[in-house]
């Protein structure tokens, strides 16, 4: 038997609303706050189905697909395939906390697809890694919005 996938959750808060906040968590929209996000559109836009690509610093090409936009529930998800090294699946829930704050929470759940690609699947979830990798998706979102 093989083993499952690796995942881990993480969350943090922003002074959004739901409704503003989860284009941030599009292709698109992390271009706003992502330095060195540079997607290429494939297909689509943020319909389940649709597709982009990103190259790493390392020159790693993953591949995405939309599984989820669901603003009224404040869910987006996607699949994605890093070319030699892993696929896994990312999803990313808004809760709204009252007034125009919400929580977002953010799950990578991750299978390896080579040894470099289980060095990385295990460094990336690794507990402390991982809430420092959430931490500073939450300072430079915040660091956008002060602009």
């Amino acid at each position: 038997m093989t083993p499952p996938p690796s995942s881990r959750a993480a969350a943090f808060e922003l002074d959004l609303p739901c409704a503003r906040a989860l284009p941030l968590f599009t292709a698109e929209g992390e271009r706003a706050w992502a330095e060195g996000w540079a997607p290429t559109m494939l297909s689509g836009d943020t319909a389940r189905g649709s597709a982009f690509r990103t190259e790493s610093r390392e020159g790693v090409r993953t591949f995405w697909i939309v599984t989820e936009y669901d603003a009224a529930r404040g869910r987006v998800g996607y699949a994605r395939h890093a070319e030699g090294s892993h696929l896994g699946l990312v999803d990313v829930q808004l809760s709204p906390l009252g007034g125009e704050r919400c929580r977002v929470e953010v799950r990578y759940t991750l299978t390896p697809l080579s040894d470099q690609g289980k060095a990385l699947v295990e460094r990336m979830l690794d507990e402390g890694h991982y809430a420092t990798f959430i931490e500073e998706w939450r300072r430079a979102i915040e660091v956008s919005l002060s602009r």
